[in-house]
């Protein structure tokens, strides 16, 4: 690599690490005051950058809060992808997303703005980097291989099925916003798999799944690589 190569790949880099800065401080003031509230300027002063720097990488408030979107569903991807890896269960995994989430809405501003600009732009903005749509996606997609894997009753597995854990998990949200404290939250999570798990199983299979939230949850925080 040459001088100019050098060079160019330092640049990328500074400019990355601008940009996940820029990106983090619109999470935390999105998070702080809203979508709607939040202005460019408050933006720039969080992340210690003029607003020159910032419409640099971002030219509107707009493309900020899809890039926010982008990296909580990035987050939340790349937890399913480490379940994944680590060959659990479908159904064990969808437990852990739920105990992910919560944990996530407490230790990283990026997952809260992401939800919050969500509900702030519902039915008025593609869905593309949607973080809500997203974890929807992701619970069906995990709540299809278990029960293409067999480890669904048969009566679990239909429409009735998918409609009642959506509601159930989509819920844990507004428990995060009832002032409930982390350790509250982790073991309304774990109450809330106690009817819920034997309505899916099959008879017996109840004690093969942890409910209660594992050891590491939350695996990195938001301005991580």
């Amino acid at each position: 690599m040459n001088g100019e190569e050098k060079g160019e790949t330092g640049m990328q880099a500074r400019s990355e690490r601008t940009r996940r800065r820029l990106v983090l401080a619109g999470a935390q003031m999105f998070d702080r005051y809203g979508y709607a509230s939040a202005t460019l300027g408050q933006i720039a002063g969080a992340a210690g950058m003029t607003k020159g720097a910032l419409y640099f990488h971002f030219a509107s408030k707009e493309g900020l809060a899809d890039a926010v979107q982008e990296r909580g569903r990035q987050l939340l991807c790349d937890f399913v992808q480490q379940q994944w890896e680590a060959g659990a269960a479908p159904l064990q995994a969808l437990i852990d997303l739920t105990h992910w989430l919560a944990d996530a809405l407490y230790q990283d501003p990026v997952v809260r703005a992401g939800l919050r600009i969500t509900n702030e732009r519902a039915g008025r903005h593609p869905a593309a980097t949607d973080f809500h749509q997203t974890w929807i996606t992701e619970v069906l997609r995990l709540l299809g291989q278990a029960a293409a894997a067999g480890d669904l009753r048969e009566d679990a597995a239909g429409e009735g099925g998918q409609s009642l854990l959506t509601a159930a998990v989509c819920g844990i949200g507004v428990l995060a916003g009832t002032g409930l404290t982390p350790t509250e939250l982790a073991h309304r999570v774990h109450a809330l798999w106690q009817p819920l798990l034997p309505a899916l199983v099959p008879p017996g299979h109840t004690p093969r799944y942890r409910t209660h939230p594992p050891t590491t949850t939350h695996t990195r925080p938001a301005h991580a690589a």
